[in-house]
């Protein structure tokens, strides 16, 4: 196992612990808007649930990537390389919709260096 490897996921995990960050302190801004709209009831509480539920997300995957770049031989490259489309989905989403944003790059790096961790890693658990 490369230490290259870990260091990428590594980093992968912290710029997603500071996406979650940013994004859940947000939410009572997001939350205010939201009182202040015309959005039917089942809109407005349905927002609420998703802004938090992509935070949770976020700190679910550093979570993993953070253990599995202390404990190598807990994933294989096939779990880390599925893993980091989560990320990229997210990613591709924020640029379609929202356009240029912090965001978008911010999941973009993290994906990538998830993928060019995972590529580190062995096809079986052999750490």
């Amino acid at each position: 196992m490369k230490s290259l490897g870990r260091i990428l996921l590594a980093f992968s995990a912290v710029l997603l612990a500071i996406g979650a960050w940013i994004h859940t302190s947000a939410f009572n801004k997001m939350s205010a808007a939201v009182a202040n709209s015309d959005l039917i009831p089942f809109a407005a509480k349905s927002l609420k649930i998703l802004w938090l539920e992509d935070s949770v997300v976020l700190l679910v995957l550093t979570i993993v990537f953070g253990v599995i770049a202390a404990l190598p031989s807990a994933a294989t490259r096939w779990v880390i390389l599925l893993l980091a489309l989560i990320p990229a989905a997210t990613a591709a989403l924020v640029y379609y919709f929202v356009g240029s944003f912090i965001a978008g790059h911010l999941l973009l790096t993290a994906a990538v260096a998830a993928i060019l961790g995972g590529l580190q890693y062995p096809t079986a658990n052999r750490s």
